[in-house]
């Protein structure tokens, strides 16, 4: 073997060993907590990472103080998944992991390893809790780890929607075209909040943009707002706009409910 075939054997490992250094640093992540037995964040029972950040500011948002990557604590991918290794096996049986927040898009490089670990190392089903809105930071490859998306859909109403969180409908709703587009199955959560999402020509509004996705989505959730956060928002001496908001009757939700069952969507 000559010099110059040396010289370009040598150059070949060393950009090669360059790549691997660049891909295998261990990202470093905001986490606001931990829900090591959740029973509404994805099928069956989830192990839930709250991380910090997110880019609305939901009016009735009950988790205020996960808003800023300053509410978590700094963990690496590996930290994160010492937390969930106890409960892999089981979890493995009976349910799986769930990215919540906040919104873990504002994350996503923490969010992509920690996913590829639980998904292909752990063998953990996996689901993504998200509006949407910063779904332009990953490519399409970071779906492959996701097995479900759980889409919160704020209003149906552009200009409502921005009034309600401060941002726009169309991301989201860009976000949930690309998930169809990937074959990506989703559960559409919607809150169902008096005198702001309850009227029934946004319901209908609501279900237009949801049946356009087709089969993609396989539930819809129909939540009821509450009160419960009210506590952290006076906590971070914020004043919340929806204090004197009370929780939709009993009718009043089951009336939603009909309103979208009516017309052919998966309401549970």
């Amino acid at each position: 073997m000559d010099t110059t075939t040396h010289l370009r054997s040598d150059l070949i490992r060393f950009i090669a060993m360059r790549r691997v250094s660049v891909a295998t640093p261990d990202p470093i992540g905001h986490l606001h907590s931990v829900e090591s037995g959740a029973a509404a964040d994805g099928p069956g029972v989830r192990f839930v990472y709250f991380l910090a950040g997110c880019p609305f500011r939901c009016l009735y948002c009950h988790n205020p103080d996960t808003w800023k990557f300053s509410s978590g604590r700094p963990v690496t991918t590996t930290e994160a998944l010492a937390e969930i290794r106890p409960f892999a096996g089981f979890l493995r049986r009976v349910g799986g992991v769930t990215l919540s927040g906040g919104d873990p898009l504002t994350q996503p490089a923490f969010a992509e390893r920690l996913l590829s670990a639980l998904h292909d190392d752990l063998g953990l089903h996996t689901a993504l809790d998200t509006q949407g809105f910063l779904g332009h930071k990953v490519d399409d490859a970071f779906f492959d780890m996701v097995d479900l998306v759980l889409l919160d859909v704020k209003h149906a109403d552009p200009e409502r929607h921005r009034a309600l969180t401060g941002r726009a409908l169309t991301p989201t709703l860009d976000f949930a075209r690309r998930l169809v587009d990937l074959g990506k199955p989703m559960w559409i959560r919607h809150v169902l909040i008096p005198g702001w999402t309850d009227d029934a020509a946004d319901l209908h509004r609501l279900a237009d943009h949801l049946l356009a996705l087709g089969p993609a989505v396989e539930r819809v959730d129909v939540l009821p707002y509450h009160t419960l956060g009210l506590a952290k928002w006076a906590a971070l001496g914020r004043v919340s706009k929806l204090a004197d908001t009370h929780p939709p009757t009993a009718a009043s939700l089951a009336s939603a409910v009909a309103l979208l069952r009516s017309r052919g969507l998966p309401v549970v």
